[in-house]
């Protein structure tokens, strides 16, 4: 029987193709966390088994120790060229933001550096429509001025799999291979793929309360927390997430701040 997964994957590997057939230079944001790693896996399939352009995390200093380790495994055994690319200090953030998503916005800004140095055309990141309401507005190929402005109001028109690639100079494009995916479906992907997951995303006993507990999302160990869960595997995350109600983002502490905190950040860049 045809599985939905293989038009998912196919709509995916077409959208990365013509990125790399498009825009050139380009490179892939890569978190190390669940979606941005299917996403690197279909790279890989798009152009059998290697990644012809740069994988970046920006790095604040600040994520977990087994995402630094998840980074190094994959590595060595996809022979990534990997850049690392520090962000800047928290001082130097927006003081008018509150604390975690002012902590957040280093990314953002890391980005803006990191284009500074490249001139990157095309950015490929791993989103998702339904991860969040703001990122439904999102396009699969983004228009962003230099600096990393977004006008979520301004985007261009999508029909029929025809994707507007050419911009005015000054602008890039960020991609979006796997925003029609939800978390489900790359769970679901991950387990028919066999794709390396980081441990965090399994329960385990949280030495302070003895409760089970695991990552939905990862992020900064500072602003990102685990929430209750029992699922200890890839078939018992499927199945919380075919009945769970709780937000994938649920352990985002920006995203409890203000009503607009993600909002501010989106229109400034963040991804």
């Amino acid at each position: 029987m045809h599985d939905y997964l293989d038009e998912l994957e196919s709509k995916s590997i077409y959208i990365i193709r013509e990125a790399y057939n498009r825009l050139h230079p380009m490179a892939m944001l890569w978190s190390i966390g669940k979606d941005s790693t299917a996403m690197l896996w279909l790279v890989r399939k798009a152009f059998f088994g290697r990644v012809p352009f740069p994988v970046v995390l920006l790095d604040t200093g600040m994520e977990m120790q087994e995402v630094y380790d998840f980074r190094d495994r994959l590595i060595k055994e996809w022979n990534l060229d990997c850049i690392n690319h520090m962000c800047p200090p928290e001082e130097e953030m927006d003081k008018t933001l509150p604390p975690a998503t002012r902590s957040a916005m280093r990314k953002t800004e890391g980005l803006k550096t990191l284009l500074a140095e490249k001139d990157y055309k095309g950015i490929v990141c791993g989103i998702r429509r339904d991860e969040q309401g703001l990122r439904a507005k999102e396009r699969v190929f983004s228009p962003r001025s230099m600096d990393g402005a977004w006008d979520f109001k301004d985007q261009p028109p999508e029909f029929w799999d025809q994707y507007k690639t050419e911009f005015p100079e000054g602008c890039h494009l960020r991609i979006h291979p796997i925003l029609h995916w939800t978390e489900v479906d790359i769970w679901r992907y991950i387990q028919r793929e066999k794709i390396p997951s980081c441990d965090l995303y399994f329960a385990r006993k949280d030495e302070k309360t003895g409760k089970m507990m695991r990552y939905r999302s990862l992020g900064e160990k500072n602003i990102t927390f685990p929430v209750e869960s029992a699922a200890s595997n890839i078939e018992e995350i499927i199945h919380e997430l075919e009945t769970t109600n709780t937000s994938e983002r649920a352990g985002r502490s920006m995203d409890k701040e203000t009503e607009d905190s993600f909002e501010k950040l989106r229109a400034r860049g963040y991804m």
